[in-house]
């Protein structure tokens, strides 16, 4: 394996692709998805605005654990079966609303997606929340999937079915 390339592929998705695919759990086991464009710093938390009265938010609060998904949109795919796709097992936070960290996070918003946001800025009912990836898989292609742990969110752990043939970045 290029785990060079693989690091490569895995940087290039997470700074093309502009909405984040949201998986939670109610209280009493079930599931939800949804999706919301997204902001991610550099320690690889992902910021997002949630509606108070969204399915998701509910199931946030209730357990605080989310699965997000970034993947490659299906027109840029070489193999419909095989798209580029990362996925982080993370917990939720909210940030407080009109705090120093919302403020700056609101403004981020503002330098990806434009003006749209100011909306948000003012709606009683929105609130941004960060999820904090615990582990993670990057999948690259048929036979190519890396590990994260969160020891390091930025290093891709080869997955093999020898355990010798493990190759890290």
């Amino acid at each position: 394996m290029k785990i060079g390339r693989a690091k490569a592929a895995y940087t290039l998705l997470i700074n093309s692709v502009r909405t984040v695919v949201l998986g939670t759990v109610s209280e009493t086991g079930i599931p939800n998805v949804s999706y919301a464009p997204f902001i991610i710093d550099e320690a690889k938390n992902i910021y997002i605005f949630v509606g108070k009265f969204s399915i998701h938010n509910y199931n946030l609060q209730a357990n605080g654990k989310a699965s997000v998904m970034l993947i490659e949109d299906e027109t840029k795919s070489k193999q419909i079966f095989a798209r580029r796709r990362l996925t982080y097992s993370c917990n939720a936070t909210n940030i407080e609303k009109n705090s120093t960290e919302w403020d700056y996070i609101a403004s981020q918003f503002d330098k990806r997606f434009g003006n749209i946001v100011c909306i948000f800025r003012n709606l009683p009912d929105i609130n941004i929340v960060k999820f904090s990836p615990y582990e993670g898989l990057f999948v690259m292609d048929f036979g190519m999937a890396y590990k994260i742990s969160s020891d390091n969110l930025n290093q891709l752990i080869y997955i093999s079915e020898n355990d010798n043939d493990e190759e890290t970045s």
